[in-house]
C-alpha cells in the first residue's frame, strides 16, 4: 500500500481486448479452433470465451 492507502496494482499484464462482432463471421480460436466473438477480420490473437476464461486463470497475478 501507499502513504494514501490506496492498493497497488503490481498485474502488469496488458488487457486489451479486441473489438467484438456484429455478427458472422466470427475468427477461429488460436487454440481449439472454436468461433470467438470477434470479427473474422481481426488481426491478432482471438481466444473464444472458454480459452479466454482459461488463459486468465493460468496467468492471474498470485499475489
Amino acid at each position: 500500500m501507499s502513504d494514501d492507502d490506496s492498493p497497488v496494482d503490481y498485474c502488469l499484464i496488458d488487457a486489451t481486448r479486441p473489438p467484438k462482432a456484429d455478427g458472422p463471421p466470427y475468427a477461429e480460436c488460436v487454440l481449439c479452433r472454436e468461433p470467438t466473438e470477434y470479427p473474422e477480420s481481426y488481426k491478432g490473437v482471438t481466444l473464444c470465451p472458454v480459452c479466454e476464461w482459461q488463459e486468465a486463470q493460468r496467468t492471474a497475478c498470485s499475489g
